[in-house]
């Protein structure tokens, strides 16, 4: 499998645009768990503003794949299906693993804690029947903001912090993390 090449659209997506993007990756996920009857790994980048295919993303998205493929063949999790794509909400993976879902789980849960960039990804394990497990499920706090100390949610909720300031740091973490 390949990864994605730097040359983004920078295609500014509309709420509709996201919102389809976001129910076909439901759609395709639905249709993987039937099919293989294992635990998915969905991931995409934390893109905010409405750009979310750009080179940084694409950048922040090849190493999170490679970190993810690399923790999956140290735990010994075979790969049944894997798919790469970019849609209007950026780029998206997509792995059935056989494995138990809540080790998967855990296992990229520590991958975004060890990873200067682990933050902006958003690593999705979803149950053969189809429950999203997150960090809740194992008594974790929210993710914490880029720029501050506040959960993250909240501080996208309340727009916080200036688009821009967002932009340069997570340019910033793909710098560093090269």
């Amino acid at each position: 499998m390949h990864l994605l090449p730097v040359n983004a659209t920078h295609h500014a997506v509309s709420i509709p645009e996201l919102l389809a993007s976001r129910d076909e990756r439901q759609a395709k996920q639905h249709a993987w768990l039937t099919r293989h009857a294992t635990p998915l790994i969905s991931f995409t980048v934390v893109a905010p503003g409405p750009i979310k295919d750009s080179d940084v993303t694409r950048g922040i998205f090849n190493h999170g794949v490679n970190a993810l493929r690399t923790m999956m063949q140290k735990s010994g999790w075979v790969i049944r299906e894997q798919s790469i794509v970019v849609s209007a909400s950026g780029p998206e993976a997509l792995f059935a693993l056989e494995g138990p879902a809540r080790d998967i789980k855990l296992a990229t849960i520590e991958l975004e804690h060890q990873s200067p960039l682990g933050r902006l990804w958003d690593i999705d394990v979803l149950t053969p029947e189809g429950e999203i497990l997150s960090r809740r499920d194992f008594a974790l706090p929210p993710r914490r903001c880029l720029l501050c100390e506040q959960n993250a949610v909240e501080c996208a909720r309340g727009k916080t912090h200036a688009l821009s300031d967002l932009l340069i740091q997570m340019e910033a973490l793909l710098h560093d993390a090269q």
